[in-house]
């Protein structure tokens, strides 16, 4: 009976090693800071790391996939921003001054000093302003598919939203998956108008202010995902990067991927490539 057990015993903590984060239950809260009630999750062990969704996005299927993968070897914070998922919106501009305030008020919440931020499209603006904003509490950012300022678009990036119709999103996850979370029912149009008021609003984080920034950044970019390349470069050389020898001098601890075949969207699809970037960067050395 004793050996029996003791295998019962084995069997089982193989079990449990084998199960994967997926499937085990986060830790779930709501933050009250500036006004928000938001919404977290956490989950795995290890250093922090806070993930930040794009635009309409939650944490559901895509972005939870994301989550999952970087939880297997840290502790990751995920949230839902103002207005999305279960966070409901309140009478304040989308801005990412906002929006980073946000992030820096969930860690003080959370009593974390310093995380490491990893953000996509409206996520990855809110982490680089993070780190502008608040860079005593963030240690690395990793940005997919953001510029510095509104003109880092292309043209036909920005000519889009003015023609951009709440029509144009019936039916579509974006909307359906928010109404059945969001704590406001029937709130999606007044969330889509604050939405598409930020994106037409001029912005600028400014150049000197991002390349003061002491957080080194790993800047991950499609080869077709809207940002001018002309901006992108412009980013990285702010950081350290760009036009130089790295076997011959000193290489910046900030780093540039261009995914290749990649839109801005599909850069959703290529977890399998970008995810072991993030963790190569993420676990660097200084």
């Amino acid at each position: 009976m004793k050996r029996s057990a003791a295998l019962m015993s084995i069997l089982m903590s193989a079990f449990l090693a084998g199960t994967t984060l997926a499937q085990q239950k986060p830790v779930t809260g709501y933050a009250p800071v500036n006004g928000l009630k938001m919404y977290y999750e956490i989950r795995g062990q290890g250093e922090p790391v806070v993930m930040l969704h794009g635009a309409f996005m939650a944490i559901t299927d895509e972005w939870r996939s994301w989550v999952d993968e970087l939880a297997k070897t840290r502790k990751v914070i995920a949230v839902e921003m103002q207005g999305h998922g279960r966070t409901a919106d309140i009478e304040r501009d989308i801005t990412y001054e906002n929006l980073s305030d946000d992030v820096a008020g969930l860690l003080t919440y959370l009593k974390i000093e310093r995380a490491d931020v990893v953000g996509y499209s409206l996520g990855a603006g809110t982490a680089m302003m993070t780190a502008i904003r608040h860079p005593e509490k963030v240690r690395r950012v990793v940005s997919i598919s953001h510029p510095i300022r509104r003109d880092g678009w292309v043209k036909a990036a920005n000519d889009f939203w003015p023609n951009f119709s709440i029509e144009m999103m019936k039916g579509t996850p974006a909307e359906t998956e928010r109404e059945k979370l969001n704590p406001v029912k029937g709130s999606f149009p007044a969330f889509f108008a604050h939405i598409k008021a930020a994106a037409m609003r001029p912005w600028d984080f400014g150049a000197d202010k991002f390349k003061a920034t002491k957080a080194p950044m790993l800047l991950i970019f499609g080869d077709a995902d809207g940002v001018r390349m002309e901006h992108i470069t412009e980013m990285y050389a702010l950081k350290g990067g760009g036009n130089i020898h790295g076997d011959m001098q000193p290489r910046s601890e900030s780093r540039l991927a261009i995914i290749p075949n990649a839109t801005h969207v599909t850069l959703m699809n290529r977890i399998s490539v970008i995810v072991p970037m993030i963790n190569d960067f993420l676990d660097a050395k200084p």
